[in-house]
């Protein structure tokens, strides 16, 4: 098969790439950046060439500055039109598990994006991840050079990269399935918890510091929004297991 990987040099997009590659299938990387296959989502420049030939596409594009409406919303819009002109047969959308019910923008425009997705003329799959060990250890690494953890009360359950991007591969070869898919990580567990966890297993000197979380947002976190207890599918690296194995 030959695939497109919009944000294929991301974080994900690059474990998606690899593991495509890995498994036989030729692979087309897109990004505004990528050396070959230069695309513009805000415009559409780039796109309906760069698709010519390929059986599906996976976006794994992502933004979450200003310009997310645009890049998510739009973006999907133009990205849709592009495959219907080249013919392309599936369209794999990366979302975020309970993105419709936390009430603010970027996950708003995810959700919308789904919408984007379902009302399309491309056959599709829709794949909900919860956010991702690396993310989340990111975050807490940046914190920590201020050496403090401003960490709200809320359960988490994050999962590997790795294992969406297996999972995608899979959605890939088994075709659309015209509905979502989701995958978590393998427990639910307070984020202050986890902070503790990498706090001590990186041996980083820095001060956990409880953030409330007002109002709606602070309700629907708090209730475990980006959480799942029956998932489609449910990883099995733990976030400390990950960081024992070199996980950052």
């Amino acid at each position: 098969m030959r695939i497109a990987v919009v944000g294929g040099t991301g974080m994900l997009g690059r474990r998606v790439v690899d593991e495509l590659r890995s498994r036989g299938h030729e692979v087309r990387v897109l990004s505004r950046s990528a050396p070959e296959y230069q695309i513009d989502l805000t415009t559409g420049e780039g796109l309906v060439s760069a698709l010519g030939g390929c059986d599906t596409v996976v976006d794994a594009s992502n933004n979450a500055t200003s310009k997310a409406a645009d890049i998510l919303v739009n973006g999907s819009r133009r990205l849709l039109a592009a495959e219907k002109t080249a013919g392309v047969g599936h369209h794999i959308c990366v979302s975020i598990v309970g993105c419709e019910r936390v009430p603010i923008g970027y996950y708003r425009f995810k959700a919308e994006q789904e919408r984007v997705i379902e009302e399309g003329s491309v056959p599709w799959s829709i794949v909900q991840a919860t956010q991702f060990h690396e993310f989340f250890a990111a975050l807490l690494a940046q914190a920590a050079r201020w050496r403090i953890l401003p960490i709200p009360r809320m359960p988490l359950q994050t999962v590997a990269v790795d294992e969406v991007a297996r999972t995608i591969v899979d959605i890939v070869e088994s075709g659309p399935r015209d509905g979502r898919i989701s995958i978590t990580g393998p427990e639910i567990i307070d984020a202050r918890e986890l902070t503790r966890t990498w706090r001590s297993l990186n041996g980083r000197r820095a001060l956990l510091f409880p953030v409330p979380l007002p109002g709606k947002l602070g309700r629907a976190l708090r209730a475990g929004a980006l959480t799942m207890e029956r998932p489609s599918i449910r990883g099995t690296t733990r976030f400390e297991t990950w960081l024992k194995t070199g996980g950052r």
